[in-house]
């Protein structure tokens, strides 16, 4: 049994948001089993709705290079069938991640919970300058700060005092919020009346369309990796100081190319503004005004391509006073209540069943994005995981049955959607595609981060 789309208020929400035809979401529909509603919040209706979404959205782009138009889908379309086994698979990728088959490393030692004297404080120090940063900002240098350390030096310091002082020190920590914070958009959509370069038929339904992938992490990994899926030529670029961890890119970096250009570098600059004057899309991950010293606001990218379609995503939303703070899912999960509202009866913060922040905003932004080349480009998009943690604690119902959508569909197999391939980092296992639209898989694994040529492929 499928549920119609039609009565799902989150996809209806989600395809809203992202500026969809209204009446189009009934076009896709859930079957199958997952793992994601064991929680108190609605993420399983979550995760399907932002995969169903943007399932839906790249059938428009292809139904718009077949000759069709904009907000509608080929009458001879089938319905659109997500399934959330393949959903609850993919949105913990990095849980069953196998390189050469050794598991990956989650969070470091001092990333997690800590009780301090007033409350309770998240610390994020998996990259070795947050950790770095961290120990700064407590007095400790040359590695010596332990776990046990840690929670005996927080136990008699006030939380925001710690997070303001780890802040400050370039580090990550929050302080465990009681409740939910102030609402965000989902989504906010400007368009700059440019024009996109024309589009016409392709295999898939992004073939062809040149993506500059400017992420880190999850959240835009997550939405380039499947614009690639559906045929998109993805080149991610980093600072070749800033390297990113083999595990994450291992699990985020099917579907691209990588390399490394030093914007403070003027031949590498150069090299970057070839690539900007080639490309369709700009994808950006960092914080807002990380990248300002370089030309690269949104502002300055459409003045010079008016045409473009330039995505965002932050963690703390793009208005107010942390809009400009550093941030991760966990860290957001953490500041947003969501910690607080997942917590055990032993008083202890608890996470979601997933990063589903990350996971669920970047099938947001690659639906976006899609939606926007279908109509002609010329679009800034911008996301945020704090505007799809108020989505998800404000908005979305929670439904019966959501994470089992299909009578009699049986038990929820991981196997079945995970899948192997070779990779610059040898043979890896990971989570399939959960699209209802594309390929069942990449075609090849993953390079190594930063060891591809920093140019487009060949039209």
């Amino acid at each position: 049994m499928i549920i119609d789309s039609g009565g799902d208020a989150a996809t209806r929400q989600a395809w809203a948001a992202i500026g969809g035809a209204a009446g189009a979401a009934g076009r896709v529909g859930y079957t199958g089993t997952g793992v994601l509603g064991t929680g108190r919040l609605p993420v399983a209706e979550l995760a399907r709705a932002t995969v169903g979404v943007c399932s839906l959205a790249a059938a428009e782009l292809a139904t718009v290079r077949a000759g069709g138009s904009p907000g509608s889908l080929a009458a001879d379309l089938p319905p659109l069938v997500v399934d959330e086994g393949a959903v609850s698979t993919a949105f913990v990728s990095e849980r069953h991640l196998r390189v050469q088959g050794r598991a990956p490393v989650s969070f470091a030692p001092l990333s997690g919970f800590w009780r301090t004297g007033d409350g309770w404080l998240r610390t994020h120090a998996n990259y070795p300058h947050h950790r770095a940063a961290l120990e700064r900002a407590l007095g400790a240098t040359g590695g010596e700060l332990t776990p046990e350390a840690l929670r005996a030096e927080l136990a008699g310091r006030a939380t925001v005092e710690v997070q303001e002082a780890v802040y400050a020190a370039g580090g990550l920590a929050v302080a465990v919020a009681d409740g939910f914070g102030a609402p965000q958009p989902l989504v906010e959509i400007r368009e700059t009346g440019g024009r996109g370069r024309a589009l016409g038929p392709g295999a898939l339904p992004a073939s062809g369309v040149r993506v500059l992938d400017l992420t880190r992490v999850i959240a835009g990994p997550v939405a380039t990796r499947t614009l690639g899926l559906l045929g998109a030529d993805v080149l991610r670029v980093d600072p070749p100081g800033l390297p990113e961890a083999d595990d994450a890119h291992a699990d985020t970096g099917f579907g691209k190319r990588s390399a490394r250009l030093d914007l403070a570098d003027r031949a590498d600059r150069e090299v970057f503004r070839e690539l900007l004057a080639g490309a369709d899309v700009v994808v950006s991950g960092y914080r807002p005004g990380a990248l300002d010293r370089f030309g690269l606001t949104a502002e300055e990218l459409v003045a010079d391509r008016p045409g473009l379609v330039v995505a965002q995503v932050c963690a703390w939303g793009w208005h107010g006073p942390w809009a400009g703070r550093r941030g991760f899912d966990s860290l957001v999960q953490a500041g947003y209540g969501i910690a607080a509202a997942e917590a055990g009866t032993d008083g202890v913060p608890g996470v979601l069943p997933a990063q589903a922040l990350d996971h669920g905003t970047g099938y947001l932004l690659a639906g976006g994005v899609l939606r926007a080349l279908a109509e002609g480009g010329g679009r800034v998009l911008r996301f945020s995981l704090a505007g799809t943690a108020s989505w998800l604690v404000r908005d979305i119902p929670r439904e019966a049955g959501a994470d089992s959508a299909a009578a009699g569909s049986g038990a929820y197999d991981a196997e079945r959607w995970l899948r192997e391939a070779d990779s610059g980092y040898g043979r890896l296992r990971h989570a399939a595609p959960p699209l209802a639209v594309g390929p069942a898989d990449w075609p090849t694994g993953p390079s190594r981060w930063g060891t591809d040529e920093p140019r487009w492929l060949p039209a």
